[in-house]
């Protein structure tokens, strides 16, 4: 008998663990890495996007903006799109026709979606007499009555604010900023968000970010996850394949609640990183302590860890890091803090594809009705009508890119010149430098077989692979080239790898 239940021990851990592994796989197909945060785009322009760049540029998936009913605040700010009226899949972006047409389009070229969801709570007090819905709903929050869904005031935490984040519980069970606070652990809340996000499934998602996971019960969330769906076979996801989850954890350390909580559920969001790269390469310290980065810094393990150089939240003051963040609006430091996290061998990496914005609760481009306006693809490949479009600058569709190449190498060949300067191979694919101060003039170990190389930084490899829009760099029988950045140009760093070699005669 004891043996029995030994055994029986080690098969629900071994499930466990099973299942815990299997929701920290992006289901990204072959020669695809990364995520993108196309942060309040249109369903049918996540779609042509899908189709028309992201397939071409090695993207591996999308995360969007909640997709079901929100409450509409004047001025129509981007965090109304996180305060829920309904579960219903109305939104600025789109219907469920526009959703399904947009997994089915990104999903058909290898492109997954990830759905941000709001499961923590319901829209606050509207400014207005009524709370209406981008759906058509109405609610009445201040008495805790959603009955789009249907939520009456027994479904939710007895109100009270989150005032101590020393106390797990005032940070669970309370309402953050007003918002109306679920009672996860309440058996028809589980039901109503367990169906919201099987009919996510059912439409074609690869997974979940779980917005404000740090705010729910691990063992609530636990319980939800355990009974959603296995991803749509429809869509080209192999049999008993789980959901993508990843985790919205802020956790910069002395507080309550650690992001090691929720490992065990899914991938976490590391904020840490976010806040260090963005100290470093604002050179509030040295490039050469890059060498041991990941979890010696305090960050999650690698294939625990969602990483990203910015948010939609910390890129506008809130969330972690505070002046340490780097945004579109720092060029030079924010293209090479990105190509730095997509080169080195640490993390699930996302980037963030932004509108530009003076005010932090701007919206997106939009009409005088409060239509979302569609981005505008310019000449040479960016984004015009408002939308900043990281995701299209060269310097970093060209580093995921470089990712790509380098799938499955380690780190090796690191030098630095003890300060600012650095430099590294990864495998004998791909090499990468980087200055962050002063001229960068270096003859280095490249780890490249003999050539021609075209820098993928300041330009393209020319489709006959005979010429180069950028730099080129001469890598010798010994696999060393001379690798010159200067200070004053517009990128500080260089980057080549086994494809962007040259094809001389």
């Amino acid at each position: 008998m004891q043996i029995v239940q030994v055994l029986c021990t080690l098969l629900v851990i071994f499930n466990f663990n099973t299942f815990s592994w299997a929701q920290k796989n992006p289901h990204w197909i072959k020669n695809r890495n990364s995520i993108v945060h196309l942060f309040e785009w249109k369903w049918k322009d996540i779609a042509n996007e899908c189709e028309t760049f992201l397939q071409q540029k090695g993207y591996g998936g999308v995360q969007i903006s909640p997709p079901n009913e929100n409450i509409i605040v004047p001025k129509r700010p981007w965090w109304e799109r996180y305060q829920p009226i309904s579960y219903k899949l109305e939104t600025r972006s789109g219907n469920e026709h526009d959703f399904l047409d947009m997994t089915t389009r990104c999903n058909a070229v290898g492109v997954r979606i990830y759905a941000d969801v709001v499961l923590n709570h319901m829209s606050k007090n509207p400014e207005t007499s009524t709370a209406t819905g981008t759906g058509g709903s109405t609610a009445d929050p201040i008495n805790l009555n959603f009955p789009a869904v249907p939520y009456t005031s027994s479904h939710f935490h007895q109100p009270c604010k989150i005032n101590n984040y020393h106390d797990s519980d005032n940070v669970r069970n309370c309402q953050l900023d007003g918002l109306k606070d679920l009672n996860q652990a309440d058996g028809y809340v589980r039901e109503k968000i367990i169906n919201f996000l099987n009919h996510l499934i059912d439409l074609g998602v690869a997974g979940f970010r779980i917005d404000a996971a740090k705010h729910m019960s691990p063992s609530d969330l636990q319980y939800i996850l355990n009974k959603i769906k296995n991803l749509n076979t429809d869509f080209g996801f192999d049999q008993n394949t789980r959901p993508f989850i990843y985790q919205e954890v802020i956790d910069l350390g002395g507080e309550a609640i650690s992001k090691n909580s929720y490992k065990h559920l899914g991938v976490v969001t590391e904020f840490r990183h976010s806040a260090e790269i963005g100290r470093i390469f604002r050179s509030r310290d040295k490039l050469s302590h890059l060498q041991n980065w990941g979890p010696a810094w305090d960050f999650l393990s690698s294939g625990d860890a969602l990483i990203f150089v910015d948010n939609h939240d910390n890129q506008r003051g809130h969330g972690a890091g505070g002046e340490n963040i780097l945004t579109y609006k720092n060029g030079k430091q924010y293209k090479m803090a990105s190509a730095f996290m997509l080169a080195y061998p640490y993390g699930i990496t996302r980037i963030m594809s932004s509108y530009d914005f003076e005010d932090r609760d701007q919206g997106p481009p939009q009409n005088e009705l409060g239509n979302i306006l569609s981005p505008i693809i310019n000449p040479d490949g960016t984004c015009g009508n408002g939308w900043v479009c990281e995701h299209r600058w060269r310097q970093i569709y060209n580093m995921i890119d470089f990712k790509n190449v380098v799938l499955n190498t380690g780190l090796n060949d690191w030098w630095s010149n003890g300060d600012r300067q650095i430099a590294f191979c990864r495998g004998g694919k791909g090499f990468v430098a980087f200055t962050n101060s002063g001229d960068l003039k270096q003859t280095l170990q490249t780890c490249l077989p003999p050539g021609v190389y075209c820098d993928v930084i300041s330009g393209n490899l020319g489709k006959d692979k005979k010429s180069c829009t950028g730099k080129t760099i001469h890598v010798g029988a010994d696999g060393k080239g001379l690798i010159e950045i200067k200070s004053d140009e517009e990128d500080g760093v260089l980057a080549i790898h086994e494809n962007s070699k040259l094809h001389v005669s």
